[in-house]
């Protein structure tokens, strides 16, 4: 309880006669009742004598570490600085994205996880089959051998229950006119079968044929004099199965370009004089290539896929199947969560390699996680694309997921350049034309319609990102360097939203090994003069200690930060403590999380934390953690005298109670359900959950010197300009003001003076002022 001034003593070395508890502040008092020692009102506003400074601040004080003294410390609080809406909007928007990053490494609905062991298993390799039935392995090729007929088996698991997709009969028609196909598509998207189908259709057209087969050397067919091995055969180059196979066959097309008409009009007529066709099978290389000269003499088609589903459905229940068979199947996929995996990857080969579990009675369920998996998918990927604009688009998303493309591919194209040798000229770097085919795992995403916005670059497994970093900063050895002075470069980006992000795939990066990243990088970026590295520091230490696994080691840290000498340097590492447990850290551990505040908090003379904790304190209560806090403010005000911890606590409470919410830039369920009003303070909206703290916090702070001046303002806005926004406000506000007057002391008298002064204010009368004069004293 609160007890009246008159029974305390003046702190010792303060350097004033004034008390600290004063009934109310009598500014339009006669000037002769006035302090004799001073000439000035002991009660005036901005009286401050009691206020220890420890001298003017550095020059740079200000910018770099925060108020050092009292005095500075208090109007840093009540008056703000240039940077505090940013800082606080940052703070906000990246404990936002760290939320929900941190569900999606925690809880992901469908099951997916992590398969940790997995991903940094690196001996595994990487086979590039492109066989939709997952049959085919790419062997050694037979020396000598150019072309491997297609044995009867392998084309019938092509062609029985082969679905076509959209625009097959144009490729079809094209084909038997020009002889030559380029068919390009992404790898696993069904091209192999497709082409299969078409060259069989083709030869059954033309008269009959001797079947189909694979060109092992797809560069001979540009050779001078080359003819068709078999006559009345259908041929099929991949020409992305490997890389020297790529190779080969551009430099072949490439060497020949001045003549590029003439020698595929010369490959045309040896098929058609042969009574063959050929197709040629790849991706945006191959397309980009055959529209180049000699292009006009051959025939194009980009592939759309087939529905997976409708595979799966072809090759489960075969060209018939009762309605009931397929409600059967539907609900199976349903139920494993194959659904959902076909959504994310829709690729042929894994409809088919479902479908073949379904069809065996396998194991579904096990089949879709083994699908899903992401470390799976991602070290297949880094073992089949290891080019530097590859790996850059990929890092690019995966930290700046959600964001606009060209938001994305101008952050890949920096990181891309730092992995390359400098260039003369800026390169021709196209991302979006190889996104289909080098980064499936990427998606588009395309404003409604009728709408403008960019498209959002998104991945289709919530956890694939995530991987990415985590395969990148572990096992790209010489590109750790790169990687991280890039990611420190968007931490300085314009955009909000990259630099939230940034900060939270640096706590990504921590999660791998947070030894490692402490003293790599996070301590110097918590100790940093620069405040968007310190709140990078917050957030990331937030993401690296979500986990159970590292979430003793990053709290440990985080008190050893907080319980620092007073140099400027360990303050900043005590201020970034105390913005990290204000974030995603506190909302799960808020016990842990006041005590590093109270820690940051009491450092003897040090000043300088109390804006990081007090704003720390106000996140913790917009995430729903006001009970842990108040009963903090509670405990470190409890000596109620002018020490210098009381004063920072109260201090803190006020700034609280200042605060207004604002609604969460992400929404998350922990954002939902609580009565908050944005613009409005949330302990008012609190207030009669919480009434006997913060009425004993309030009287607390009204009768303590020199907090009772922003305490004032605070009571004053509370009625003025926050409780005709939230219903019901005022009469609560008129209960805890009758449960502070009753308290020992001159508090019935002080908040009755200042109720009178706020209602017959000349200029702007009070009328809640006036409400609650009578509820406090009901003879008025």
């Amino acid at each position: 309880m609160s007890e009246d001034s008159s029974s305390e003593s003046p702190r010792p070395g303060a350097g004033t006669t004034d008390r600290p508890d004063e009934p109310l502040r009598t500014k339009d008092r006669n000037p002769a009742e006035r302090d004799a020692g001073t000439g000035r009102d002991p009660a005036e506003p901005g009286r401050e004598d009691g206020a220890r400074d420890t001298g003017p601040p550095r020059a740079d004080a200000e910018e770099h570490d925060g108020p050092v003294g009292e005095r500075d410390a208090l109007r840093y609080l009540a008056e703000g600085s240039g940077r505090d809406d940013a800082e606080r909007s940052e703070a906000l928007r990246a404990g936002a994205i760290a939320d929900e990053i941190a569900r999606r490494l925690h809880a992901d609905a469908s099951g997916t996880r992590i398969g940790t062991l997995a991903l940094f298993n690196a001996d595994v390799s990487f086979g590039g089959g492109l066989h939709t039935g997952g049959a085919r392995t790419a062997g050694p090729r037979p020396g000598g051998v150019s072309v491997l007929a297609m044995d009867a088996t392998d084309i019938a698991d092509h062609t029985e229950l082969f679905v076509a997709p959209e625009g097959y009969g144009e490729a079809l028609d094209a084909l038997c006119e020009q002889r030559v196909l380029v068919l390009t598509a992404a790898p696993g998207s069904g091209r192999e079968a497709v082409a299969v189908n078409l060259l069989g259709e083709a030869l059954a057209m033309d008269g009959g044929g001797a079947g189909c087969h694979r060109l092992l050397t797809p560069a001979t067919v540009l050779e001078a004099g080359w003819e068709p091995p078999v006559k009345n055969s259908g041929y099929l180059a991949l020409l992305d199965d490997g890389p020297a196979a790529d190779r080969d066959f551009t430099s072949a097309f490439l060497g020949g370009h001045a003549h590029g008409t003439a020698r595929w009009a010369a490959v045309v007529a040896a098929l058609r004089a042969a009574g063959c066709f050929l197709i040629l099978a790849g991706g945006h290389d191959l397309d980009v290539l055959a529209a180049g000269p000699g292009g006009d003499q051959v025939a194009r088609h980009a592939l759309v896929p087939a529905d997976p589903l409708a595979i799966v459905e072809r090759r489960v229940l075969g060209h018939g199947g009762s309605a009931d068979a397929y409600a059967d199947l539907h609900a199976l996929l349903e139920r494993t969560g194959a659904a959902t995996a076909l959504r994310e990857q829709p690729a042929a080969r894994n409809a088919a390699r479902l479908a073949s579990v379904i069809r065996a009675d396998g194991d579904v369920t096990a089949a879709v996680a083994q699908l899903r998996d992401p470390s799976e998918q991602v070290r297949a990927w880094f073992n089949r694309y290891r080019a530097p604009e590859a790996v850059a688009f990929a890092l690019a998303a995966a930290v700046l997921e959600e964001c606009g493309y060209l938001t994305v591919a101008d952050a890949a194209a920096n990181l891309r350049a730092a992995l390359v040798e400098p260039e003369p000229a800026p390169p021709d770097l196209r991302f979006g034309d190889r996104l289909g085919h080098e980064q499936q795992w990427i998606r588009l995403d395309l404003p409604k319609e009728g709408g403008f916005a960019p498209p959002r670059v998104r991945f289709r497994n919530a956890l694939l990102g995530q991987v990415i970093l985590g395969y990148a900063w572990n096992l790209l050895d010489g590109r750790r360097g790169a990687v991280l002075d890039w990611l420190r470069g968007l931490l300085s980006h314009r955009d909000l939203q990259v630099r939230a992000r940034a900060a939270v795939a640096a706590g990504v990066l921590a999660l791998t090994d947070p030894h490692y990243a402490v003293h790599r990088f996070l301590t110097t970026w918590a100790g940093s003069t620069s405040w968007p590295l310190r709140q990078a520091a917050a957030t990331a230490l937030g993401v690296a200690g979500s986990r159970p696994e590292t979430a003793e080691a990053v709290w440990e840290l985080l008190h050893q930060w907080a319980r620092g000498d007073a140099s400027a340097y360990q303050r900043r590492l005590a201020g970034t403590a105390a913005n990290a447990v204000g974030g995603l850290l506190g909302r799960t551990a808020p016990d842990r999380a006041v005590a590093v505040l109270r820690s940051a908090l009491d450092r003897e003379d040090d000043w300088g934390t109390l804006p990081s904790v007090a704003w720390g304190g106000v996140h913790l209560i917009h995430q729903g953690r006001t009970e842990a806090v108040l009963r903090a403010y509670l405990d470190w005000s409890e000596p109620q005298d002018l020490s210098p911890m009381v004063v920072k606590s109260l201090s803190a409470f006020v700034f609280a109670v200042s605060r207004p919410y604002e609604e969460p830039v992400i929404d998350t369920a922990g954002d939902r359900g609580h009565g908050r009003v944005p613009g409005v303070p949330v302990l008012l909206c609190e207030l009669p959950r919480h009434r006997e703290p913060l009425a004993e916090l309030w009287a607390r702070a009204l009768a303590r010197r020199p907090v009772q001046d922003s305490a004032l303002e605070a009571l004053h806005s509370w009625i003025d300009d926050y409780a005709g926004r939230s219903p019901g406000s005022l009469d609560a506000i008129g209960a805890l003001l009758v449960s502070v007057a009753r308290r020992p002391g001159r508090h019935r008298e002080r908040l009755t003076w200042w109720l009178e002064k706020w209602a017959r204010d000349r200029e702007k009368p009070s009328a809640g002022a006036a409400r609650l004069l009578r509820t406090l004293d009901p003879a008025r």
